[in-house]
């Protein structure tokens, strides 16, 4: 009888609740496969980088390889589900967006500063600019897909929530 009741629980739940929007469909899937692509590209160049020439631009290599780590995380981050993966994304991508408008302008303003090219530099210009244009896309792409509040797990309530 018990079993009866949560099953009807359930049944009244789903149906009042709407469908859930998923991330990773449509430009979703792009964007991801575009994180995946620049994080591959990012972490290859960087590592190769700092193993065969670090003596000769430490910051800009060093860039390079934060870029990179941003950009795996930021890959996971958009793939995977929930409010904390969602504010990992929100936080991974605004870094991003503030590194690369950051180094960009530090770039053109003092080139002599980054004597080798990082995945910023120049907003991105060695690759063709995405780095520039991602996190826009990626955040205007965040703030269509909120987690809706019914996926609030209990794990999501503070002390003050539950009281």
């Amino acid at each position: 009888m018990s079993d009866s009741h949560v099953n009807t629980a359930d049944s009244a739940e789903s149906a009042t609740s709407s469908p859930k929007r998923p991330r990773m469909s449509g430009v979703g899937r792009v964007l991801v496969a575009v994180y995946a692509v620049l994080a591959l590209a990012a972490t290859g160049r960087s590592f190769l980088q700092i193993a065969t020439k670090y003596d000769e631009a430490p910051l800009a290599y060093t860039l390079s390889a934060l870029a990179a780590v941003v950009y795996i995380v930021a890959t996971i981050a958009l793939i995977r589900q929930g409010r904390v993966w969602y504010r990992v994304a929100w936080a991974t991508l605004a870094f991003e967006f503030t590194g690369v408008l950051v180094v960009g302008v530090l770039s053109v303003l003092d080139p002599e500063l980054f004597p080798h090219d990082t995945v910023w530099s120049w907003f991105g210009r060695g690759y063709v600019f995405i780095p520039l244009v991602l996190p826009a896309l990626g955040m205007w792409w965040l703030a269509k897909h909120r987690p809706d509040a019914s996926a609030a797990t209990s794990g999501d309530l503070t002390r003050t929530d539950a009281a």
